[in-house]
């Protein structure tokens, strides 16, 4: 039980002690609980912070290898929009500024990374290879081995999802770490994370094929099939600019072929695509 619901229980009780003395509760006592359950409240959300600052930050750098010199940055990266909404006045800031430049520095040591390791392959397929590596599903994925879900600050609301959409918050919160690691201690630091956490994937993304998505096979299919290049058009957009939803439809010349929907524009055309390689049987 919380410390604060201990406490209220105790008032409660308090209260109740005062009933059983008489029938009729004092008006002065009725203010009493009312004005204790407003500090209680507060009490709670306070606690809610002191629940969440009490995450040791330094004990995730040790896990990764880094040692900051701000570990203010790690925690900043881990913190969602949606928790300062309901933790105002902190003067915390959320990750959004962190994730942006992790995301830079991502593509950049991923580039440079394929560009060494695949002299010979075209322009093109060192797009695809690097889009597979760097994609939601897969940078998501690096940030649960790392246990970062263990150290997110997320409104009640986000934390209660644990679907599709703490894919994207982990995936953005992966960026901002490297951000974090870029800013606090440099370019060959976070290219060191990278490489431990990304470049081990590679092996399966290459023999496999993983590389080529959806999106690309129904292309390669609807050219060779019926010399016709899709296009993808959104058809429909939901939700606040920083939790957007995506509707996509793919048309081959005038027909629409199927339907995708996703968190981002990318994310909705692949479920079109692959819808669409289910309606016409292709590519299975």
């Amino acid at each position: 039980m919380k410390v604060a619901s201990v406490v209220y229980c105790t008032i409660n009780a308090s209260l109740l002690s005062n009933r059983n003395k008489s029938a009729r509760i004092p008006h002065k006592d009725l203010s009493q609980k009312h004005s204790l359950i407003i500090i209680l409240s507060a009490f709670e959300n306070g606690a809610h912070i002191m629940e969440h600052s009490t995450l040791d930050y330094e004990q995730f750098a040790a896990r990764i290898g880094v040692t900051f010199k701000e570990i203010s940055l790690l925690r900043e990266a881990f913190t969602h929009r949606s928790y300062l909404n309901e933790h105002r006045g902190t003067g915390m800031r959320h990750n959004e500024r962190l994730e942006f430049l992790g995301d830079a520095v991502l593509e950049l040591v991923i580039t440079e990374y394929l560009f060494a390791q695949y002299p010979e392959e075209p322009e093109g397929k060192l797009t695809a290879y690097r889009s597979a590596l760097v994609n939601t599903n897969s940078i998501s994925d690096a940030a649960t081995e790392w246990g970062m879900n263990e150290y997110l600050l997320l409104s009640r609301g986000e934390a209660k999802d644990t679907g599709r959409a703490r894919q994207y918050i982990l995936a953005n919160t992966f960026e901002a770490v490297i951000g974090a690691i870029f800013l606090d201690r440099g370019y060959d630091t976070a290219r060191e994370f990278i490489g431990k956490s990304l470049f081990k994937r590679l092996d399966d993304i290459v023999g496999k094929r993983l590389w080529q998505d959806a999106k690309s096979c129904f292309q390669e299919e609807a050219q060779e099939r019926i010399g016709i290049t899709p296009n993808y058009v959104v058809t429909k957009e939901s939700g606040p600019d920083h939790d957007k939803s995506f509707e996509v439809g793919v048309y081959v010349g005038s027909d629409l072929i199927a339907k995708g929907l996703g968190r981002s524009k990318q994310d909705a055309e692949q479920a079109a695509a692959q819808a669409a390689l289910t309606v016409k049987g292709w590519g299975v």
